[in-house]
């Protein structure tokens, strides 16, 4: 993983590691063989304390190999300090489980913490798919906002999203940052633009997603549903 200023994971620096090197970091978990030991059979406790006399024996000397300790505390406890520190998910696996090469074994479990808000606006691709992009809106003035474009979300959206959609197409761009000029996974070119078909920002929807990236952009995101208690003049960026 990848470790910023700040102390937090980075996914970001994780991506341009070759210009950040010294940010990142390995972290052992777990160990299957020891000095020419088969650990495979060995249940997790026994191979955890094998892992932590390696580490004693390492000392300082690797300073970018780091131990990822064990963790005794309630599920409500481990989400809580997972969001303040910033961690994507937690594995929890249980003690007497043993090492089951090439299977996705039921000894242990992950849990994704996602971080959530609502944003508006929709934009389809083309007229034939109903995957969608959105933004949030950022005042600028009291009688007026800014559009944003954050993120385009993959995948499709109910039926009834499709339905409320029609009729509400405009002919220009609303958004003030597109389009964008850098390349990247994330980004809408000037050329990708040409098949858009813009709408009012009329809905407003709730998104999870994993980060904000330095360039604006959401990752990991997923389309949860729509809010019907929020006005989109409301919606601001709040992570």
């Amino acid at each position: 993983m990848a470790i910023d200023k700040s102390g937090r994971i980075s996914f970001n620096l994780l991506q341009h590691h070759r210009s950040h090197a010294q940010a990142l970091l390995f972290y052992a978990f777990d160990v299957i063989v020891h000095r020419g030991e088969n650990l495979v059979n060995a249940p997790l406790e026994k191979r955890q304390t094998v892992l932590n006399e390696i580490f004693e024996d390492l000392g300082k000397n690797a300073s970018a190999v780091c131990l990822s300790e064990t963790i005794d505390a309630t599920p409500k406890e481990l989400i809580r300090a997972a969001k303040e520190v910033g961690f994507e998910e937690i594995v929890a696996k249980r003690k007497t489980s043993f090492y089951e090469p090439g299977k996705r074994s039921r000894a242990w479990l992950k849990y994704r913490v996602h971080k959530g808000q609502e944003f508006c606006h929709w934009r389809i691709r083309t007229r034939q798919s109903f995957r969608f992009d959105h933004c949030w809106l950022l005042p600028r003035r009291k009688a007026d906002v800014c559009c944003q474009g954050a993120e385009r979300v993959r995948g499709s959206y109910p039926r009834e999203v499709a339905t409320k959609l029609k009729g509400w197409e405009i002919d220009t761009c609303p958004f003030a940052n597109l389009p964008e000029r850098k390349r990247t996974q994330w980004a809408l070119t000037r050329e990708e633009m040409k098949n858009c078909v813009w709408l009012r920002p009329e809905l407003v929807a709730q998104i999870e997603f994993g980060e904000w990236t330095p360039d604006g952009h959401l990752r990991r995101s997923k389309f949860i549903g729509l809010r019907n208690d929020k006005e989109p003049r409301e919606i601001v960026r709040e992570t």
